[in-house]
């Protein structure tokens, strides 16, 4: 009676944990629309992205993770995918002309991000002697060779700082697009500040399409498979698609469990109890509840051994535990 009241006690535990599987991919933080491929929730979304978003203050500001450290998300647009980031080391208009250290924006190249060619750089007080500063067009025009790693010093954004009403007077200013992160520390080390600025699309004839605004544009892939399109059809139970943590497989997060194919999967209750726990899922339950399933543990180990078998032989192939 003990032993299958405290194996009752076990399995309930044990499904309201996997029920609780699928409830933890939140799917917001603040204003902003969480969606796949991204996550904030370990096991959701695609493991490309894994670990890269993070919601901080109360659930209200998102942040990239980056190997040069974590940048506030202003927005995230799936329609064109990309993420529009802001940097508070870069240069803003109401710094003047009193440069701040600062720091070179880097992506993880193991991830399906990339620098987005809309965003341009303006930087401060270069070194002529390491910075090639010219004109672009009439540098170009005399040396073609070498014209990608000039710094246009007349550059439209230079002469019309975005949102600011004045000009530089005692500092210098060019415009140059990093082709990567390593040219963009390179410029930094004989430069004393940079800005990024991204072309926003405003939805009107060319050619003022495009407006310029501070932020660093980030483009993204959204990895599409059969699986996870199988998974998010409605007719088909509508799950969220995520993955195993520990050996990172796809898997469909459906209200009652996960699946590797769908939630209405007749095979989905036989697959939840050999799937790995997501991440955060053991919040479903109470601490307390954790220990009563480890006291169970220890108690019906403790019984089996003063117990005598009175119900066959007790063998590895019929044991509990």
């Amino acid at each position: 009676t003990m032993l299958l009241l405290f194996t009752q006690i076990l399995l309930s535990f044990l499904i309201v944990t996997t029920r609780s599987q699928s409830t933890i991919c939140r799917t917001s933080c603040g204003n902003i629309s969480i969606k796949y491929p991204f996550s904030i929730d370990d096991g959701c979304g695609s493991p490309y992205y894994r670990h890269i978003l993070a919601c901080s203050d109360s659930e209200k500001k998102l942040e990239l993770r980056t190997p040069s450290g974590r940048y506030e998300v202003r927005n995230i647009s799936y329609d064109n995918p990309h993420i529009i980031v802001t940097d508070s080391f870069m240069w803003k208009c109401e710094d003047g002309e009193n440069f701040r250290p600062t720091r070179p924006f880097s992506l993880d190249t193991s991830t399906k991000l990339k620098l987005s060619k809309q965003n341009e750089y303006m930087f401060f007080n270069c070194s002529e002697e390491h910075v090639i500063i010219q004109p672009k067009p009439v540098f170009c025009e005399h040396f073609p060779d070498h014209c990608d790693s000039s710094c246009d010093s007349a550059s439209y954004l230079c002469r019309h700082l975005p949102g600011c009403s004045f000009s530089l007077t005692s500092s210098s200013c060019c415009s140059y697009y990093p082709k990567a992160s390593e040219s963009l520390r390179l410029m930094l080390k004989y430069c004393t500040s940079y800005a990024s600025v991204y072309w926003r699309d405003v939805g009107i004839p060319q050619p003022y399409d495009q407006v310029p605004e501070y932020g660093i544009r980030v483009d993204f892939d959204i990895p599409v498979t059969t699986r996870c399109l199988m998974c998010q059809d409605e007719l088909k139970g509508g799950g969220t698609c995520g993955f195993d943590t520990v050996t990172q497989s796809f898997l469909c997060l459906c209200k009652n469990g996960n699946s590797t194919t769908h939630c209405k999967d007749q095979e989905i209750a036989q697959h939840n109890r050999k799937v790995h726990v997501i991440a955060g899922t053991v919040t479903a339950f109470s601490a307390a509840g954790a220990l009563g399933i480890g006291a169970g543990i220890w108690y019906l180990k403790k019984l089996r051994k003063t117990a005598p078998v009175t119900c066959g032989v007790q063998s590895n192939e019929n044991r509990l535990f």
